[in-house]
């Protein structure tokens, strides 16, 4: 019977044994499956879109790179085709989001870390937590957090206002080397001027010297035929006219001549060729104007680039050109062929008036001339 009783109670003490080694089994894989940090859905966003591991084993290098990477690309200050500062705004604050939750989940006894710092709170230094955020600031920590970000908006609009004055500075910099080679520039004509002066004087001289001009027809006569302008310089007004009678033009004149004689002469081809295809095109008329629109266009940009010459010579604002463009022109020349085509119809019959009166006079002029000789002829023809 005592054998029987210490073999029950030695059997219960195994079961026992067992069963408490399994529950320390069960409670140990509790432990370390509560211990495995369970990723929310909103921070499995922020990796997603910073573009990392889901399970969030990337180290912080590998984050800042991430984040470094997309804030090349969708900075609203990068410059690139692709900024958004919407999508920054999420990239930024996704990157705070895994930055706060690698720093949580950095090491694996944590929560005995923050107890130990609880612990140690009542002896450490009062004023540890100004040695955050610079020592800037004053008030609870997200209050103080606010006022360093509002410290680095303020230093980063400092750092821009200093970038764009060096840069104007640079501007002011290139500019005076401009304006000094412009100086340089001129002062060579200047000289080139007073040079090419003094040279025509000492011909006039050596030219009076020898006799030249003492057989002139209006020599020692007042020059009568030039008018008085009271708003003008005598001596400015009878070089112009000099100039002018001898057949020169400024080269504003003649490149606004050159314009209107190449406008004309585009306008008259878009009207004529308009005018011989019929008011509904065919498919072939359609093809011959775009052909000729096409050939048009290429003398329209040869014309706007003597615009843009004409605009930098003339002398008064006014009279500047405007570029001439392609659909005016060929609109104008839709709506005129209809009354070019009258035009010419009217002058077609015109023409014809015009040779059935000649043919008439020379009809009446010819029909005498038969009758006389008929006259003779009967008259000879009688005598014999």
């Amino acid at each position: 019977m005592s054998c029987t009783v210490h073999l029950f109670l030695a059997h219960s003490d195994v079961c026992h044994g067992r069963f408490l080694l399994m529950l320390s089994r069960w409670s140990l894989v509790v432990r370390t499956l509560s211990s495995v940090p369970q990723i929310s859905r909103g921070l499995q966003e922020s990796y997603r879109l910073l573009q990392l591991p889901v399970e969030g084993n990337s180290s912080p290098a590998q984050v800042k790179e991430a984040y470094l990477h997309l804030a090349k690309l969708y900075h609203p200050d990068s410059g690139a085709p692709t900024a958004d500062a919407a999508l920054f705004a999420q990239v930024e604050e996704a990157y705070r989001a895994v930055l706060a939750h690698q720093s949580q989940t950095k090491r694996p006894d944590g929560e005995k870390e923050v107890d130990d710092e609880e612990k140690s709170r009542g002896t450490a230094v009062q004023h540890r937590h100004y040695l955050s955020y610079e020592g800037m600031g004053s008030g609870t920590p997200s209050q103080r957090e606010r006022q360093y970000r509002q410290i680095c908006v303020d230093r980063a609009a400092e750092q821009v206002l200093d970038y764009r004055q060096r840069e104007h500075e640079r501007a002011a910099a290139a500019e005076g080397a401009l304006v000094e080679r412009d100086m340089c520039q001129r002062s060579h004509k200047i000289k080139l001027t007073q040079a090419v002066e003094r040279l025509v004087e000492d011909l006039i001289q050596e030219s009076m010297a020898r006799g030249d001009f003492r057989n002139l027809s209006g020599a020692g006569k007042p020059l009568n035929k030039f008018e008085h302008n009271p708003y003008a310089d005598p001596m400015t007004h009878n070089l112009n006219r000099i100039l002018t009678d001898n057949g020169y033009q400024p080269p504003w004149i003649i490149t606004q001549r050159d314009i209107r004689e190449t406008t004309a002469r585009i306008r008259d081809r878009l009207l004529e060729g308009r005018a011989r295809l019929g008011d509904p095109m065919t498919h072939k008329e359609h093809s011959q104007w775009e052909q000729l629109c096409a050939s048009v266009e290429e003398e329209l940009v040869k014309l706007n680039k003597m615009v843009d010459n004409f605009n930098l010579i003339v002398p008064m604002l006014n009279m500047q050109m405007v570029h001439f463009s392609l659909s005016r022109e060929v609109d104008r020349a839709e709506k005129g062929a209809a009354q070019h085509r009258q035009n010419q119809e009217r002058e077609r019959q015109k023409e014809r008036e015009r040779r059935k009166e000649k043919k008439k006079r020379a009809n009446a002029v010819t029909k005498p001339k038969k009758t006389k000789q008929g006259l003779i002829s009967w008259i000879q023809n009688l005598l014999r």
